[in-house]
């Protein structure tokens, strides 16, 4: 018998994401008759589910209640105005063994009448028939939600507030605002992931001014820029003598961080035996310094950045799995600037104005045809490739008030 629709239950759908901490629920989820055809999607709490969401669109979302990392009406709230088109529910999962408890119940006492006496069997098919209704309806209601989330339709999305130090208000620059301020209160680690140039170390430094440690210290540590021999005692600190030309102790950058955030940039760039090291300090928020058995607790928010693919490198046994999953509780991805190119002309607009000031000299401004060549790029370095552009081009301009095409045009150009 097909399952009749009710009030609150998400419609069967072609792609849906479960998320929840619930494995058990989970596989429920997608053993259950009303999603046995579709394609479905797995994530383990709220930051995963948005994660997903940028890669793997889908029809339908099922977020648990409970979620172990953000607040399950936030996180389908954003769901909703970022994605319109995709029908949320907020499921409750101890409120769904408990109906399918009681639907075995039915299943076994139907079975029982079915067993009786042959005028009691034509009781208990007629019985039975409506309790099977009744369950296949009640489980579409426990596998597809049980009851509408709270909506806040009714008006067009407000447009999110740059973060600061950030410029943009395209799509996905929102997206990464409406990420950054749903974690920033919280002390959970974030990984800022994205091509070079994009501006991972400004969504890092947003996650602290915006958190409750802002007042306390942002202590930038650039794992690719540190020497191996080095790396171990620059993060965790050394005791006097330690090795040679440690003539006096020293206390690492993870306890200078103490009680703000420590950015680790290039984390991808690590050596497998700093990546246990710092395992075990997130795992225990212990710090030892090089050549001495004190230990020190410190309490340090961590957020990292990488342009690499750290599941690629995991599969290369170039980085350790357990290290990444610590790492990647909650990821930011970092739109390339290609793909947000109405965010250029503001971009562009700003790191000018910032050069007049600095220099003291009359604003300039940029040349229609400027824009247009400017918006038509593809900038594979991204923003930073952007700021060095009208850097030069500010430098050609001399005493011209208007950045013109030739101003950006390639060294050796012919018409430059």
């Amino acid at each position: 018998m097909a399952a009749t629709a009710t009030p609150g239950v998400m419609r069967a759908r072609n792609r849906i994401l479960v998320a929840s901490a619930d494995p058990l629920f989970r596989d429920r989820v997608k053993r259950s008759s009303v999603y046995a055809d579709a394609l479905s999607e797995e994530a383990v709490g709220g930051a995963h589910a948005l994660a997903k969401l940028l890669q793997w669109p889908c029809d339908g979302v099922l977020l648990d209640r409970n979620l172990p990392d953000l607040d399950a009406q936030e996180v389908a709230e954003q769901i909703r105005k970022q994605y319109p088109q995709i029908e949320v529910k907020l499921v409750d999962p101890g409120a769904i063994a408990g109906r399918e408890e009681k639907a075995e119940e039915r299943e076994l006492a139907t079975e029982e009448a079915a067993n009786s006496a042959a005028t009691e069997e034509i009781a208990g098919e007629d019985a039975e028939a409506g309790e099977a209704a009744t369950d296949e309806n009640e489980n579409a209601d426990v596998v597809a939600g049980l009851e509408p989330a709270e909506s806040e339709h009714g008006g067009a999305a407000r447009q999110m507030e740059p973060l600061p130090g950030m410029i943009g208000s395209s799509r996905s620059m929102e997206q990464v605002y409406r990420l950054v301020q749903m974690v920033a209160s919280r002390d959970t680690t974030v990984l800022v992931t994205g091509e070079t140039g994009t501006g991972k170390e400004l969504v890092a430094g947003a996650v602290h001014a915006l958190s409750k440690r802002a007042k306390h210290p942002f202590v930038v540590v650039n794992c690719a820029a540190i020497p191996e021999s080095l790396l171990e005692a620059e993060l965790f600190g050394h005791a006097r003598g330690a090795f040679t030309g440690a003539v006096q102790s020293r206390l690492g950058r993870i306890h200078v961080a103490q009680g703000g955030t420590l950015f680790l940039d290039e984390v991808g760039e690590l050596p497998l035996s700093m990546q246990a090291k710092l395992l075990r300090f997130l795992q225990s928020g212990e710090v030892q310094r090089l050549g001495s058995s004190d230990v020190y607790r410190v309490d340090v928010r961590v957020v990292c950045a990488t342009n690499v693919n750290l599941l690629e490198l995991t599969r290369a046994k170039q980085f350790r799995l357990d290290l990444y999953y610590r790492l990647a509780i909650f990821p930011v991805w970092m739109p390339p600037l290609r793909e947000r190119l109405e965010d250029v002309r503001p971009l562009a607009e700003f790191f000018l104005e910032k050069l007049c000031v600095e220099d003291a000299v009359p604003r300039k401004h940029l040349s229609a045809e400027a824009l247009a060549y400017l918006g038509a790029a593809e900038w594979p370095g991204n923003v930073r490739e952007l700021q060095h552009a009208i850097e030069r081009a500010f430098i050609l301009a001399g005493n011209d008030l208007a950045l013109n095409v030739e101003h950006f045009l390639p060294f050796g150009d012919s018409s430059n």
